[in-house]
Protein backbone atom coordinates (compact mmCIF):
# COMPACT_ATOMS: atom_id res chain seq x y z
CA UNK A 1 0.00 0.00 0.00
CA UNK A 2 1.39 3.40 -1.02
CA UNK A 3 1.00 5.68 2.03
CA UNK A 4 1.27 8.85 -0.05
CA UNK A 5 -1.57 7.62 -2.26
CA UNK A 6 -3.64 6.72 0.82
CA UNK A 7 -2.93 10.15 2.29
CA UNK A 8 -4.06 11.80 -0.96
CA UNK A 9 -7.31 9.81 -0.91
CA UNK A 10 -8.10 10.66 2.73
CA UNK A 11 -7.08 14.29 2.30
CA UNK A 12 -9.23 14.65 -0.83
CA UNK A 13 -12.33 13.40 0.97
CA UNK A 14 -11.41 15.48 4.00
CA UNK A 15 -11.12 18.49 1.69
CA UNK A 16 -14.65 17.87 0.40
CA UNK A 17 -15.85 17.52 3.99
CA UNK A 18 -14.11 20.74 5.03
CA UNK A 19 -15.55 22.62 2.07
CA UNK A 20 -19.02 21.45 3.06
CA UNK A 21 -18.16 22.39 6.65
CA UNK A 22 -17.38 25.91 5.47
CA UNK A 23 -20.67 26.02 3.60
CA UNK A 24 -22.44 24.87 6.75
CA UNK A 25 -20.64 27.45 8.92
CA UNK A 26 -21.34 30.21 6.42
CA UNK A 27 -25.01 29.27 6.56
CA UNK A 28 -25.00 29.14 10.36
CA UNK A 29 -23.27 32.53 10.50
CA UNK A 30 -25.74 34.00 7.99
CA UNK A 31 -28.88 32.52 9.57
CA UNK A 32 -27.98 32.66 13.26
CA UNK A 33 -25.10 35.16 13.52
CA UNK A 34 -22.78 35.12 16.55
CA UNK A 35 -24.77 35.60 19.72
CA UNK A 36 -26.48 33.88 22.63
CA UNK A 37 -28.25 31.20 20.54
CA UNK A 38 -25.10 30.12 18.67
CA UNK A 39 -23.08 30.23 21.89
CA UNK A 40 -25.64 27.84 23.40
CA UNK A 41 -25.52 25.46 20.44
CA UNK A 42 -21.73 25.39 20.18
CA UNK A 43 -21.45 24.51 23.87
CA UNK A 44 -24.16 21.84 23.49
CA UNK A 45 -22.38 20.37 20.46
CA UNK A 46 -18.90 20.64 21.95
CA UNK A 47 -19.73 18.40 24.92
CA UNK A 48 -20.77 15.27 22.94
CA UNK A 49 -18.01 16.07 20.45
CA UNK A 50 -15.49 15.98 23.30
CA UNK A 51 -16.87 12.67 24.56
CA UNK A 52 -16.72 11.30 21.02
CA UNK A 53 -13.02 12.03 20.89
CA UNK A 54 -12.43 10.80 24.43
CA UNK A 55 -14.22 7.46 24.02
CA UNK A 56 -13.87 6.90 20.32
CA UNK A 57 -11.44 8.75 18.07
CA UNK A 58 -9.18 9.38 21.07
CA UNK A 59 -8.96 6.63 23.65
CA UNK A 60 -10.70 3.83 21.80
CA UNK A 61 -8.91 4.17 18.47
CA UNK A 62 -5.46 4.42 20.01
CA UNK A 63 -6.10 1.49 22.36
CA UNK A 64 -8.00 -0.74 19.92
CA UNK A 65 -6.20 -0.37 16.57
CA UNK A 66 -2.75 -1.64 17.74
CA UNK A 67 -4.31 -4.66 19.48
CA UNK A 68 -6.70 -5.31 16.60
CA UNK A 69 -3.76 -5.06 14.17
CA UNK A 70 -1.85 -7.57 16.30
CA UNK A 71 -4.79 -10.02 16.17
CA UNK A 72 -5.11 -9.53 12.41
CA UNK A 73 -1.38 -10.20 11.88
CA UNK A 74 -0.85 -13.08 14.30
CA UNK A 75 -4.23 -14.76 14.79
CA UNK A 76 -6.96 -16.06 12.56
CA UNK A 77 -10.16 -14.45 11.28
CA UNK A 78 -12.29 -16.18 13.92
CA UNK A 79 -10.36 -14.84 16.93
CA UNK A 80 -10.15 -11.38 15.38
CA UNK A 81 -13.90 -11.32 14.76
CA UNK A 82 -14.58 -12.48 18.32
CA UNK A 83 -12.48 -9.58 19.62
CA UNK A 84 -14.53 -7.16 17.51
CA UNK A 85 -17.82 -8.58 18.83
CA UNK A 86 -16.84 -8.47 22.49
CA UNK A 87 -15.23 -5.02 22.36
CA UNK A 88 -18.09 -3.46 20.38
CA UNK A 89 -20.75 -4.91 22.69
CA UNK A 90 -18.95 -3.69 25.81
CA UNK A 91 -18.36 -0.24 24.34
CA UNK A 92 -22.01 0.04 23.26
CA UNK A 93 -23.16 -0.69 26.82
CA UNK A 94 -20.81 1.94 28.24
CA UNK A 95 -21.89 4.48 25.64
CA UNK A 96 -25.57 3.86 26.35
CA UNK A 97 -25.02 4.70 30.01
CA UNK A 98 -22.96 7.78 29.12
CA UNK A 99 -25.74 8.98 26.79
CA UNK A 100 -28.37 8.59 29.50
CA UNK A 101 -26.20 10.53 31.93
CA UNK A 102 -25.79 13.29 29.33
CA UNK A 103 -29.56 13.61 28.94
CA UNK A 104 -30.46 13.44 32.63
CA UNK A 105 -27.59 15.52 33.96
CA UNK A 106 -27.64 18.13 31.16
CA UNK A 107 -28.16 21.11 33.55
CA UNK A 108 -25.17 20.05 35.66
CA UNK A 109 -22.98 19.48 32.59
CA UNK A 110 -23.85 22.89 31.17
CA UNK A 111 -23.14 24.56 34.49
CA UNK A 112 -19.75 22.84 34.67
CA UNK A 113 -18.75 23.49 31.06
CA UNK A 114 -20.14 27.04 30.74
CA UNK A 115 -20.77 28.42 34.24
CA UNK A 116 -20.95 31.95 32.89
CA UNK A 117 -24.25 31.05 31.21
CA UNK A 118 -25.91 30.70 34.65
CA UNK A 119 -26.25 34.50 34.87
CA UNK A 120 -28.61 34.38 31.85
CA UNK A 121 -31.40 31.85 32.65
CA UNK A 122 -32.80 31.92 29.10
CA UNK A 123 -29.42 31.15 27.56
CA UNK A 124 -28.72 28.47 30.16
CA UNK A 125 -32.07 26.72 29.61
CA UNK A 126 -31.62 26.79 25.83
CA UNK A 127 -28.18 25.17 26.17
CA UNK A 128 -29.66 22.43 28.37
CA UNK A 129 -32.42 21.76 25.84
CA UNK A 130 -29.91 21.57 22.98
CA UNK A 131 -27.58 19.27 24.92
CA UNK A 132 -30.37 16.78 25.59
CA UNK A 133 -30.99 16.52 21.86
CA UNK A 134 -27.31 16.21 20.89
CA UNK A 135 -26.29 13.77 23.66
CA UNK A 136 -27.24 10.58 21.70
CA UNK A 137 -24.69 11.65 19.09
CA UNK A 138 -21.97 10.26 21.36
CA UNK A 139 -23.50 6.77 21.13
CA UNK A 140 -23.80 6.64 17.35
CA UNK A 141 -20.62 8.47 16.42
CA UNK A 142 -18.48 6.41 18.81
CA UNK A 143 -19.68 3.25 17.09
CA UNK A 144 -18.79 5.00 13.83
CA UNK A 145 -15.25 5.36 15.19
CA UNK A 146 -15.17 1.63 16.04
CA UNK A 147 -16.07 0.86 12.44
CA UNK A 148 -13.43 3.34 11.25
CA UNK A 149 -10.69 1.66 13.28
CA UNK A 150 -11.56 -1.71 11.76
CA UNK A 151 -11.84 -0.41 8.20
CA UNK A 152 -8.58 1.58 8.46
CA UNK A 153 -6.73 -1.54 9.60
CA UNK A 154 -8.02 -3.24 6.45
CA UNK A 155 -6.80 -0.23 4.41
CA UNK A 156 -10.36 0.88 3.59
CA UNK A 157 -9.39 4.44 4.45
CA UNK A 158 -11.84 6.17 2.12
CA UNK A 159 -14.97 4.87 3.88
CA UNK A 160 -14.32 6.50 7.30
CA UNK A 161 -12.99 9.60 5.51
CA UNK A 162 -16.31 9.96 3.65
CA UNK A 163 -18.50 9.70 6.77
CA UNK A 164 -17.96 13.31 8.02
CA UNK A 165 -19.35 14.55 4.71
CA UNK A 166 -22.72 13.16 5.81
CA UNK A 167 -22.58 15.20 9.03
CA UNK A 168 -22.09 18.40 7.08
CA UNK A 169 -24.91 17.53 4.68
CA UNK A 170 -27.23 17.10 7.68
CA UNK A 171 -26.09 20.44 9.11
CA UNK A 172 -26.69 22.22 5.82
CA UNK A 173 -30.16 20.70 5.55
CA UNK A 174 -30.95 21.75 9.12
CA UNK A 175 -29.84 25.36 8.57
CA UNK A 176 -31.42 25.78 5.12
CA UNK A 177 -34.72 23.95 5.36
CA UNK A 178 -35.49 22.81 8.89
CA UNK A 179 -34.74 25.98 10.90
CA UNK A 180 -38.00 27.81 10.05
CA UNK A 181 -40.03 24.90 11.47
CA UNK A 182 -38.46 25.08 14.95
CA UNK A 183 -38.93 27.54 17.78
CA UNK A 184 -36.28 28.67 18.48
CA UNK A 185 -34.74 27.93 15.03
CA UNK A 186 -31.40 26.88 16.56
CA UNK A 187 -33.06 23.60 17.61
CA UNK A 188 -32.85 22.49 13.97
CA UNK A 189 -29.06 22.25 14.28
CA UNK A 190 -29.30 20.04 17.35
CA UNK A 191 -31.64 17.62 15.55
CA UNK A 192 -29.28 17.67 12.55
CA UNK A 193 -26.52 16.38 14.86
CA UNK A 194 -28.81 13.60 16.13
CA UNK A 195 -29.73 12.45 12.61
CA UNK A 196 -26.12 12.67 11.39
CA UNK A 197 -24.95 10.15 13.98
CA UNK A 198 -27.44 7.55 12.72
CA UNK A 199 -26.68 8.22 9.06
CA UNK A 200 -22.90 7.98 9.50
CA UNK A 201 -23.16 4.66 11.33
CA UNK A 202 -25.57 3.21 8.77
CA UNK A 203 -23.23 4.16 5.93
CA UNK A 204 -20.30 2.10 7.24
CA UNK A 205 -22.15 -1.09 8.19
CA UNK A 206 -22.25 -2.61 4.65
CA UNK A 207 -18.48 -2.22 4.31
CA UNK A 208 -17.90 -3.98 7.63
CA UNK A 209 -20.12 -6.82 6.44
CA UNK A 210 -18.14 -7.08 3.20
CA UNK A 211 -14.85 -7.74 5.04
CA UNK A 212 -16.55 -10.09 7.51
CA UNK A 213 -16.22 -7.75 10.49
CA UNK A 214 -19.80 -6.61 11.07
CA UNK A 215 -20.11 -6.85 14.88
CA UNK A 216 -22.59 -9.18 16.53
CA UNK A 217 -23.93 -8.66 20.04
CA UNK A 218 -21.78 -11.03 22.09
CA UNK A 219 -20.97 -10.28 25.70
CA UNK A 220 -18.11 -11.95 27.55
CA UNK A 221 -16.04 -10.94 30.54
CA UNK A 222 -13.42 -13.62 29.77
CA UNK A 223 -11.99 -12.17 26.54
CA UNK A 224 -8.35 -11.27 27.35
CA UNK A 225 -8.06 -9.06 24.25
CA UNK A 226 -11.09 -7.02 25.26
CA UNK A 227 -9.63 -6.40 28.70
CA UNK A 228 -6.35 -5.35 27.13
CA UNK A 229 -8.24 -2.75 25.09
CA UNK A 230 -10.17 -1.53 28.16
CA UNK A 231 -6.96 -1.39 30.20
CA UNK A 232 -5.33 0.75 27.53
CA UNK A 233 -8.40 2.96 27.20
CA UNK A 234 -8.32 4.10 30.81
CA UNK A 235 -5.21 6.31 30.64
CA UNK A 236 -5.73 6.99 26.92
CA UNK A 237 -9.02 8.77 27.70
CA UNK A 238 -6.89 11.50 29.19
CA UNK A 239 -3.66 11.17 27.25
CA UNK A 240 -5.02 11.29 23.71
CA UNK A 241 -7.58 14.01 24.31
CA UNK A 242 -5.58 16.72 26.05
CA UNK A 243 -6.34 19.24 23.32
CA UNK A 244 -10.08 18.54 23.61
CA UNK A 245 -10.08 18.87 27.39
CA UNK A 246 -8.22 22.15 26.98
CA UNK A 247 -10.88 23.35 24.53
CA UNK A 248 -13.62 22.59 27.07
CA UNK A 249 -11.73 24.43 29.80
CA UNK A 250 -11.27 27.28 27.36
CA UNK A 251 -15.05 27.35 26.90
CA UNK A 252 -15.38 27.83 30.66
CA UNK A 253 -13.05 30.83 30.46
CA UNK A 254 -14.84 32.16 27.36
CA UNK A 255 -18.27 31.88 29.02
CA UNK A 256 -17.20 34.66 31.40
CA UNK A 257 -16.11 36.95 28.57
CA UNK A 258 -18.31 39.19 26.41
CA UNK A 259 -21.16 37.61 24.45
CA UNK A 260 -19.91 36.15 21.19
CA UNK A 261 -16.55 34.97 22.58
CA UNK A 262 -17.50 31.29 22.33
CA UNK A 263 -18.66 31.80 18.74
CA UNK A 264 -15.55 33.74 17.72
CA UNK A 265 -13.39 30.92 19.02
CA UNK A 266 -15.58 28.40 17.21
CA UNK A 267 -15.26 30.07 13.80
CA UNK A 268 -11.50 30.46 14.23
CA UNK A 269 -11.31 26.83 15.31
CA UNK A 270 -13.19 25.75 12.18
CA UNK A 271 -10.53 27.33 9.97
CA UNK A 272 -7.73 25.94 12.13
CA UNK A 273 -9.19 22.43 11.86
CA UNK A 274 -8.95 22.61 8.06
CA UNK A 275 -5.19 21.90 7.94
CA UNK A 276 -5.24 19.73 11.08
CA UNK A 277 -7.84 17.50 9.44
CA UNK A 278 -6.19 17.39 6.02
CA UNK A 279 -2.73 16.79 7.45
CA UNK A 280 -2.66 15.76 11.10
CA UNK A 281 -5.71 13.52 11.31
CA UNK A 282 -5.13 12.01 7.86
CA UNK A 283 -1.45 11.25 8.52
CA UNK A 284 -2.17 9.86 11.98
CA UNK A 285 -4.90 7.66 10.52
CA UNK A 286 -2.67 5.99 7.96
CA UNK A 287 0.42 5.83 10.18
CA UNK A 288 -1.08 4.01 13.15
CA UNK A 289 -1.98 0.71 11.37
CA UNK A 290 1.40 0.61 9.61
CA UNK A 291 3.31 1.39 12.82
CA UNK A 292 1.30 -1.28 14.66
CA UNK A 293 2.17 -3.81 11.97
CA UNK A 294 5.88 -2.95 12.22
CA UNK A 295 5.76 -3.30 16.01
CA UNK A 296 3.98 -6.67 15.78
CA UNK A 297 6.66 -7.90 13.36
CA UNK A 298 9.56 -6.43 15.36
CA UNK A 299 10.70 -4.23 12.44
CA UNK A 300 12.33 -1.41 14.43
CA UNK A 301 14.13 0.17 11.45
CA UNK A 302 10.98 0.51 9.35
CA UNK A 303 9.11 1.85 12.40
CA UNK A 304 11.59 4.73 12.64
CA UNK A 305 11.51 5.36 8.89
CA UNK A 306 7.71 5.66 8.97
CA UNK A 307 7.93 8.31 11.69
CA UNK A 308 10.63 10.17 9.76
CA UNK A 309 8.47 10.15 6.62
CA UNK A 310 5.50 11.47 8.61
CA UNK A 311 7.53 14.26 10.21
CA UNK A 312 9.01 15.49 6.91
CA UNK A 313 5.68 15.45 5.14
CA UNK A 314 4.06 17.25 8.07
CA UNK A 315 6.60 20.06 8.08
CA UNK A 316 6.47 20.35 4.29
CA UNK A 317 2.71 21.00 4.37
CA UNK A 318 2.01 22.35 7.88
CA UNK A 319 4.54 25.20 7.97
CA UNK A 320 3.06 27.02 4.94
CA UNK A 321 -0.47 26.33 6.25
CA UNK A 322 0.36 27.91 9.63
CA UNK A 323 1.93 30.94 7.96
CA UNK A 324 -1.02 31.39 5.61
CA UNK A 325 -3.64 31.10 8.36
CA UNK A 326 -1.95 33.81 10.37
CA UNK A 327 -1.25 36.17 7.48
CA UNK A 328 -4.57 35.99 5.64
CA UNK A 329 -6.84 35.43 8.65
CA UNK A 330 -8.96 38.48 7.85
CA UNK A 331 -9.44 37.65 4.15
CA UNK A 332 -10.45 34.08 5.05
CA UNK A 333 -12.91 35.05 7.76
CA UNK A 334 -14.41 37.97 5.83
CA UNK A 335 -14.92 35.88 2.68
CA UNK A 336 -16.41 32.86 4.39
CA UNK A 337 -18.39 34.36 7.24
CA UNK A 338 -19.06 38.11 6.88
CA UNK A 339 -22.65 37.80 5.72
CA UNK A 340 -26.03 38.51 7.26
CA UNK A 341 -25.76 38.69 11.05
CA UNK A 342 -21.98 38.09 11.07
CA UNK A 343 -20.48 41.60 11.16
CA UNK A 344 -17.08 43.16 10.50
CA UNK A 345 -16.60 43.29 14.27
CA UNK A 346 -17.15 39.51 14.44
CA UNK A 347 -14.56 39.07 11.68
CA UNK A 348 -11.91 41.02 13.58
CA UNK A 349 -12.63 39.26 16.86
CA UNK A 350 -12.43 35.88 15.15
CA UNK A 351 -9.25 37.03 13.38
CA UNK A 352 -7.55 37.59 16.75
CA UNK A 353 -8.37 34.01 17.76
CA UNK A 354 -7.25 32.54 14.43
CA UNK A 355 -3.86 34.26 14.62
CA UNK A 356 -3.46 32.77 18.10
CA UNK A 357 -4.26 29.30 16.79
CA UNK A 358 -1.94 29.66 13.79
CA UNK A 359 1.09 30.29 16.00
CA UNK A 360 0.76 26.79 17.42
CA UNK A 361 -0.69 25.00 14.40
CA UNK A 362 2.51 23.08 13.70
CA UNK A 363 2.38 21.69 17.24
CA UNK A 364 -1.26 20.68 16.91
CA UNK A 365 -0.46 18.69 13.77
CA UNK A 366 2.81 17.18 15.01
CA UNK A 367 1.05 15.71 18.05
CA UNK A 368 -1.10 13.66 15.64
CA UNK A 369 2.10 12.21 14.11
CA UNK A 370 4.23 11.74 17.22
CA UNK A 371 1.61 10.27 19.57
CA UNK A 372 1.04 7.17 17.36
CA UNK A 373 4.75 6.47 17.80
CA UNK A 374 3.90 5.52 21.39
CA UNK A 375 0.40 4.13 20.95
CA UNK A 376 1.42 1.69 18.22
CA UNK A 377 3.83 0.19 20.78
CA UNK A 378 0.90 0.05 23.25
CA UNK A 379 2.66 2.61 25.47
CA UNK A 380 -0.06 4.79 26.96
CA UNK A 381 1.69 5.99 30.11
CA UNK A 382 4.26 8.23 28.45
CA UNK A 383 1.77 10.38 26.48
CA UNK A 384 -0.46 10.58 29.58
CA UNK A 385 2.35 12.00 31.70
CA UNK A 386 3.22 14.46 28.94
CA UNK A 387 -0.47 15.32 28.60
CA UNK A 388 -0.75 16.23 32.28
CA UNK A 389 2.17 18.64 31.94
CA UNK A 390 0.59 20.10 28.78
CA UNK A 391 -2.82 20.55 30.38
CA UNK A 392 -1.35 22.34 33.40
CA UNK A 393 0.70 24.58 31.12
CA UNK A 394 -2.39 25.40 29.05
CA UNK A 395 -4.39 26.54 32.05
CA UNK A 396 -1.49 28.55 33.43
CA UNK A 397 -1.23 30.34 30.08
CA UNK A 398 -5.00 30.87 30.02
CA UNK A 399 -4.87 32.73 33.32
CA UNK A 400 -1.84 34.76 32.25
CA UNK A 401 -3.03 35.64 28.74
CA UNK A 402 -6.66 36.42 29.66
CA UNK A 403 -6.27 38.15 33.01
CA UNK A 404 -2.62 39.20 33.01
CA UNK A 405 -2.09 40.35 29.41
CA UNK A 406 -5.79 41.08 28.73
CA UNK A 407 -5.80 39.15 25.44
CA UNK A 408 -9.40 37.99 26.05
CA UNK A 409 -10.55 35.10 23.82
CA UNK A 410 -7.44 35.40 21.60
CA UNK A 411 -5.35 34.42 24.62
CA UNK A 412 -7.35 31.21 24.95
CA UNK A 413 -6.58 30.28 21.33
CA UNK A 414 -2.89 31.12 21.78
CA UNK A 415 -2.61 28.93 24.87
CA UNK A 416 -4.00 25.91 22.97
CA UNK A 417 -1.43 26.31 20.19
CA UNK A 418 1.58 26.94 22.41
CA UNK A 419 0.67 24.02 24.67
CA UNK A 420 0.44 21.75 21.61
CA UNK A 421 3.96 22.84 20.63
CA UNK A 422 5.15 21.94 24.13
CA UNK A 423 3.35 18.59 23.89
CA UNK A 424 4.92 17.72 20.54
CA UNK A 425 8.39 18.82 21.68
CA UNK A 426 8.29 16.52 24.73
CA UNK A 427 6.89 13.61 22.68
CA UNK A 428 9.72 14.07 20.19
CA UNK A 429 12.30 14.19 22.99
CA UNK A 430 11.21 10.85 24.43
CA UNK A 431 10.94 9.18 21.02
CA UNK A 432 14.58 10.14 20.43
CA UNK A 433 15.76 9.35 23.97
CA UNK A 434 14.33 5.83 23.88
CA UNK A 435 15.68 5.11 20.42
CA UNK A 436 12.21 4.67 18.95
CA UNK A 437 12.95 7.30 16.31
CA UNK A 438 16.28 7.86 14.57
CA UNK A 439 16.27 10.75 12.06
CA UNK A 440 17.24 9.82 8.51
CA UNK A 441 20.13 11.73 6.88
CA UNK A 442 19.57 15.11 5.21
CA UNK A 443 17.41 16.94 7.75
CA UNK A 444 19.48 20.17 7.81
CA UNK A 445 19.42 20.50 4.02
CA UNK A 446 15.71 19.67 4.01
CA UNK A 447 14.88 22.40 6.56
CA UNK A 448 16.96 25.10 4.89
CA UNK A 449 15.22 24.54 1.55
CA UNK A 450 11.84 24.39 3.24
CA UNK A 451 12.38 27.70 5.06
CA UNK A 452 13.36 29.39 1.79
CA UNK A 453 10.10 28.25 0.19
CA UNK A 454 8.10 29.42 3.24
CA UNK A 455 9.81 32.83 3.05
CA UNK A 456 8.84 33.12 -0.63
CA UNK A 457 5.25 32.28 0.31
CA UNK A 458 5.23 34.96 3.01
CA UNK A 459 6.39 37.61 0.53
CA UNK A 460 3.74 36.64 -2.04
CA UNK A 461 0.93 36.73 0.54
CA UNK A 462 2.08 40.04 1.99
CA UNK A 463 2.04 41.85 -1.34
CA UNK A 464 -1.04 40.06 -2.66
CA UNK A 465 -3.33 40.56 0.34
CA UNK A 466 -3.64 44.34 0.56
CA UNK A 467 -5.20 46.07 3.56
CA UNK A 468 -7.60 44.44 6.02
CA UNK A 469 -10.03 47.33 5.53
CA UNK A 470 -10.38 46.34 1.88
CA UNK A 471 -11.57 42.86 2.88
CA UNK A 472 -14.07 44.19 5.39
CA UNK A 473 -15.58 46.58 2.83
CA UNK A 474 -15.55 44.32 -0.24
CA UNK A 475 -18.52 42.10 -1.09
CA UNK A 476 -19.46 38.85 -2.79
CA UNK A 477 -17.48 37.81 -5.81
CA UNK A 478 -14.84 40.49 -5.33
CA UNK A 479 -13.75 38.82 -2.11
CA UNK A 480 -14.05 35.30 -3.51
CA UNK A 481 -11.97 36.03 -6.62
CA UNK A 482 -9.31 37.93 -4.68
CA UNK A 483 -9.03 35.18 -2.05
CA UNK A 484 -8.88 32.48 -4.73
CA UNK A 485 -6.08 34.32 -6.52
CA UNK A 486 -4.26 34.84 -3.23
CA UNK A 487 -4.45 31.17 -2.20
CA UNK A 488 -3.68 29.73 -5.65
CA UNK A 489 -0.89 32.25 -6.24
CA UNK A 490 0.68 31.53 -2.86
CA UNK A 491 0.49 27.76 -3.44
CA UNK A 492 2.07 28.10 -6.89
CA UNK A 493 4.92 30.23 -5.51
CA UNK A 494 5.56 27.79 -2.65
CA UNK A 495 5.60 24.61 -4.72
CA UNK A 496 7.52 26.15 -7.63
CA UNK A 497 10.25 27.23 -5.21
CA UNK A 498 10.30 23.69 -3.78
CA UNK A 499 10.66 22.24 -7.28
CA UNK A 500 13.49 24.65 -8.11
CA UNK A 501 15.23 23.63 -4.87
CA UNK A 502 15.05 19.96 -5.86
CA UNK A 503 11.93 18.62 -4.11
CA UNK A 504 10.04 15.93 -6.06
CA UNK A 505 6.80 14.06 -5.19
CA UNK A 506 8.58 10.71 -5.61
CA UNK A 507 10.83 11.65 -2.68
CA UNK A 508 7.83 11.13 -0.41
CA UNK A 509 6.56 7.80 -1.74
CA UNK A 510 6.31 5.35 1.13
CA UNK A 511 5.03 1.80 1.41
CA UNK A 512 2.95 0.81 4.44
CA UNK A 513 1.32 -2.27 5.92
CA UNK A 514 -1.02 -4.33 3.75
Amino acid sequence: MNLLKALAAISSLTLVSRILAFVRDVLIARVFGAGAATDAFFVAFKLPNLLRRLFAEGAFSQAFVPIFGEYKSRRGQEETKLLVDHVTTMLALILFVVTLVGIIAAPILVYISAPGFASDPQKFDLTVQLLRITSPYIFFISLVAVAAGILNTYNKFWVPAFAPILLNVCFIGGALWAAPYFDPPILALAWAVFVAGIVQLGFQLPFLKKIGMLPNIRFSLKDAGMWRVIKQMGPAVFGVSIAQISLILNTIFASFLVAGSVSWLYYADRLMEFPTGLLGVALGTILLPSLSRCHAEGNIEEYSKLLDWGLRLTLLLALPAALALGMIATPLLATFFQHGEFTAHDVMMSRNALVGYSIGLIGLILVKILAPGFYAKQDIKTPVKIGIVTLLATQAMNVWFVFGLDLAHAGLALSIGLAACLNSAILFYFLRKRGIYQPEPGWLKFMLKLLLAVAALAVSLWFGMGSEAHWLEAHGWARILHLSALVVGGAVVYFVVLLVLGFRPRDFYKRGAN
